[in-house]
């Protein structure tokens, strides 16, 4: 059961059927709300770089290279680029993709009938 006073509730399931992806406001903070196929994720709505509305830019995954170094696209529909200059952050773990020193703050997701609470 969702503890509600450090949960607030921010979208029904139903309001990713169109997108990937809601725009919250929790206690004055802009959050990306994203549905994955491993389920939902929450980041802040802030590039590190120059602060750019980050969570409104592309989704898309990552082209990785494995020990035979054969490339494989991995990570789908789970990294958004900044549209202001490109930068790309793991929507799972809020990491740069290039440089990992750099994040994002993510945030704690849970959801109970058909609903999405956000703890932030």
């Amino acid at each position: 059961m969702i503890d509600k006073e450090e949960y607030e509730y921010v979208a029904n399931v139903e309001d990713f059927e169109d997108d990937s992806r809601v725009l919250i406001d929790i206690k004055g903070r802009e959050i990306g709300l994203f549905q994955t196929e491993d389920g939902y994720f929450a980041v802040g709505n802030y590039c590190v770089h120059q602060g750019g509305p980050m969570c409104e830019g592309k989704v898309s995954g990552a082209v990785t290279a494995g020990e035979d170094f054969e490339l494989k696209y991995t990570k789908k529909g789970e990294v958004v680029s900044c549209p202001w200059h490109g930068w790309e952050f793991d929507i799972v773990t809020g990491e740069h993709l290039a440089h990992t020193d750099h994040r994002v703050p993510t945030y704690d997701v849970k959801v109970e009938d058909e609903k999405v609470y956000v703890r932030a």
